[in-house]
């Protein structure tokens, strides 16, 4: 199954938008998308293929420590991970 994590990390500085863009260029592989230009954290979603939404977030925090890697970005905290599945994509786009 599909599932959509965003993963945010927080610290103590500025993170720009060129910075942003490494990380977003790091993460386009994987259907990713990143955030956080003019803010004190950065962020990305990434599209996972995984049997369950524990093991969506491990493999999805691996592809974004290596993507933080390749975009030098600070080591910031990660305060915070979610997922949605394709499932409940749908599910929710039906009740509207």
């Amino acid at each position: 199954m599909k599932f959509s994590v965003s993963i945010f990390a927080e610290g103590d500085r500025e993170i720009t938008l060129a910075e942003v863009v490494e990380l977003a260029d790091a993460v386009a592989i994987y259907s990713g998308i990143a955030t956080g230009a003019g803010t004190h954290s950065y962020g990305a979603q990434i599209i996972v293929d995984a049997p369950s939404s524990d093991i969506a977030v491990d493999a999805a925090l691996e592809i974004f420590n290596e993507a933080v890697k390749t975009a030098n970005l600070p080591l910031f905290e990660i305060v915070k991970a979610e997922t949605m599945s394709e499932d409940q994509d749908w599910e929710d786009g039906m009740e509207e």
